[in-house]
């Protein structure tokens, strides 16, 4: 179809092109008073079939040619091709009125050829001017609001439309029950739209109706969360209605959603945090953000511990800090359900988090004559 209308535009061409040049050409030939060559229809029908034959072989590089334009022309954007045909049609403007006086001139070369470079360099400038000061001309034609100027108004820093910005931040199951996503999201230490997916809610809804009593506890607790996160005035939180049918695990609707929105996904699963790494999904982990947040402790520092329960080697106790940190307490098993004075030994990072190794503080006078002292301590 698209070589049909470039024959027919090129046959159009043709008689014109007929009709204007051929006479002269009759003319060089001594044949202006041949009237059976020299007419309207003769020369219009030698035009359109010279142009035909010529559309034969051309027709295939013009329609390429086309093609590589659409292809170029659809990898830019509407606004760019907006200022830049505004800039050159404003330039080529400059450039007639520029022009005006030199075809008044009988230079040969000032009154014919120049004029139209004229009118070439100032519509290319025109269109350069309006394609690289894109921001610039948004500014000047959009309308901004009035003001109130204060002595306190400092410099505001302006985003690009365009620029890459995480703005979704897309809650897991895990990460709503666990709970802490709230105390973060109102300190605003998590930025953006926290977005909800009805999936994520479904599956909450599955686990509060679970027989399991820990199960029904632990899903009530998350649409607590959720209420609470919606209630809270300074959060924004949305709800997205859409669903992947195609796919039955959440994790992956959750990976999915995320390369849809260029949102991040916010969880304390180990699983999903390796998974979105992988397929280049920007995740949070609230357990790494624990973990970097955790007070660093050195061997030598002491703290005061209660022991709670029995460790797993022999006569090892075990206590938690407030943060949840678990500190193995050598010889604690002497000192169940007190509190005591601990050094620390060493410290160890694991991807479960981290775990502390201590001592008492008065082991080497004994453990019996240091656990009569701590009990004496107490009474008195």
């Amino acid at each position: 179809m698209q070589k049909r209308v470039i024959t027919l535009l090129m046959v159009v061409v043709g008689i014109s092109l007929g009709i204007s040049l051929l006479p002269m050409a009759w003319d060089m030939a001594k044949q202006a008073d041949n009237t059976w060559l020299n007419n309207n229809f003769t020369n219009s029908l030698i035009g359109a079939l010279i142009f035909f034959i010529l559309s034969l072989g051309l027709a295939k590089y013009i329609v390429s040619g086309v093609k590589k334009i659409e292809a170029a022309l659809n990898e830019m954007s509407l606004t760019y091709l907006l200022f830049g045909s505004v800039g050159a049609i404003i330039g080529l403007i400059i450039g007639v009125i520029i022009s005006i006086p030199m075809y008044n001139l009988n230079i040969p070369f000032v009154n014919s050829v120049l004029p139209i470079l004229v009118m070439i360099i100032f519509g290319y400038l025109g269109f350069r001017m309006g394609t690289t000061r894109i921001d610039e001309w948004r500014k000047i034609f959009t309308p901004r609001q009035k003001k109130v100027q204060t002595e306190n108004d400092g410099e505001v820093l302006e985003r690009r439309a365009e620029d890459h910005f995480h703005k979704y931040k897309i809650l897991d199951t895990s990460v709503i029950i666990d709970g802490r996503i709230y105390d973060i999201a109102r300190s605003g230490f998590l930025e953006g739209v926290i977005l909800i997916p009805n999936f994520v809610l479904y599956e909450l809804q599955y686990i509060a109706d679970s027989g399991d009593s820990l199960k029904r506890v632990r899903g009530r607790r998350g649409l607590d969360i959720l209420n609470a996160l919606q209630k809270e005035a300074g959060i924004s939180v949305e709800m997205y209605d859409g669903d992947f049918e195609d796919i039955s695990e959440v994790d992956s609707k959750l990976i999915k959603l995320a390369k849809l929105l260029d949102g991040v996904v916010v969880t304390n699963d180990y699983n999903l945090n390796k998974v979105s790494e992988f397929q280049n999904v920007p995740v949070l982990n609230i357990n790494a953000l624990a973990n970097a947040v955790k007070p660093v402790v050195i061997p030598g520092e002491t703290m005061n511990v209660m022991v709670v329960k029995a460790g797993t080697e022999r006569q090892q106790g075990v206590a938690y800090l407030d943060d949840g940190t678990m500190v193995v307490v050598e010889d604690g098993q002497h000192y169940m359900n007190e509190h005591i004075q601990v050094v620390v030994t060493s410290a160890l990072q694991t991807a479960a988090g981290r775990m502390i190794f201590a001592k008492p503080a008065h082991s080497g006078r004994g453990i019996d004559e240091s656990k009569e002292d701590h009990k004496a301590n107490e009474k008195s």
